[in-house]
């Protein structure tokens, strides 16, 4: 179990730190829009690439931040039926859900998404806007996102089978409590 415990904690470590520059990207967006308003007002300028831009980050820390989110178990969820279960039949639910039906998903949305990236990449895709940036290189962010969930969702899924087998969390890590 504990080779396992230490890929859930690799991943959690990487999702963790990609949530820490979403939650960067979300202060810089406001940033740039408050910015990008106040010019054009201001000074009549504008800029479609500061637009642009805006949308790039929050394309980052919406595909980023879903992997975020569900390591610190934020998610939505429909709770009527969950929290009818006990501690263990919540921990299989989770396991059951993550395994069947978040990670396929996950994987299959990747899978679908890549093509979509690479005839941008092929093509060197830019924005039609006059002053606009690059496209294609804000198109991996859809595969890689789902991919980022995916794993995830096997960190989870560690995690669980862990406290099924009696592991407890202490400081953040999962040990074997001895009795």
């Amino acid at each position: 179990m504990r080779p396992m415990l230490a890929i859930s904690e690799s991943i959690d470590w990487l999702n963790q730190r990609l949530g820490d520059v979403c939650n960067f990207l979300v202060l810089a967006a406001c940033v740039v829009s408050a910015g990008n308003a106040m010019i054009r007002y201001a000074f009549g300028y504008s800029s479609n690439s500061w637009l642009e831009l805006q949308w790039y980050m929050f394309a980052v820390f919406v595909m980023f931040g879903a992997s975020y989110t569900f390591k610190r178990n934020e998610h939505v969820r429909v709770e009527i039926l969950y929290l009818m279960l006990s501690e263990r039949g919540q921990l299989w639910l989770d396991m059951i859900g993550t395994l069947f039906f978040l990670i396929p998903s996950c994987l299959l949305l990747s899978y679908l998404s890549w093509p979509f990236f690479m005839q941008a990449y092929n093509v060197g895709e830019i924005s039609s806007n006059a002053g606009g940036l690059v496209r294609w290189p804000i198109k991996i962010v859809v595969p890689v996102g789902f991919v980022l969930l995916a794993l995830q969702g096997v960190s989870e899924v560690i995690k669980r089978i862990a406290a099924l087998k009696g592991y407890v969390v202490i400081d953040a890590k999962y040990e074997r409590p001895t009795q």
